[in-house]
């Protein structure tokens, strides 16, 4: 299940992130932006996120997923669009095919809050990465 390594990365990242802070004593919520092209299923991820928790520091964290929608634009007559599922990858107004993905492949950690006195922290907007 490609949501269980996503979900495992997260806890790493998010684990090294409050050992590196020092002082965290609980992580309360997660905050990733996950694009509709990205590949994930939104309810495995959290089912998957919620065991990668059980027994750190994490435990008990609600994710909250922001949701980016997956756009386009066509090189040769810069139309934009967005690309739904599934992706619509020719241009709607010339039928181009030259078409740079905008986004919609977005997975990464836009925010964590945790306790240890101080107000929530945003890491930099990194890819969340899948090797372990």
């Amino acid at each position: 299940m490609h949501e269980m390594s996503v979900a495992l990365a997260v806890v790493d990242q998010v684990a090294e992130a409050a050992e590196r802070a020092g002082g965290v004593t609980a992580v309360r919520s997660v905050r990733l932006q996950v694009g509709e092209l990205a590949g994930v299923v939104p309810d495995a991820l959290a089912f998957s996120f919620e065991l990668a928790c059980a027994g750190t520091l994490l435990e008990g964290a609600e994710l909250v997923t922001e949701a980016v929608p997956g756009r386009a634009r066509c090189a040769p007559c810069a139309h934009e669009w967005a690309v739904g599922m599934p992706p619509r990858l020719t241009c709607p107004r010339c039928d181009g095919t030259r078409t740079d993905l905008l986004a919609g492949r977005e997975l990464q950690i836009l925010a964590v809050h945790w306790d240890d006195g101080g107000p929530p922290h945003a890491p930099t907007r990194e890819p969340i990465s899948e090797e372990r």
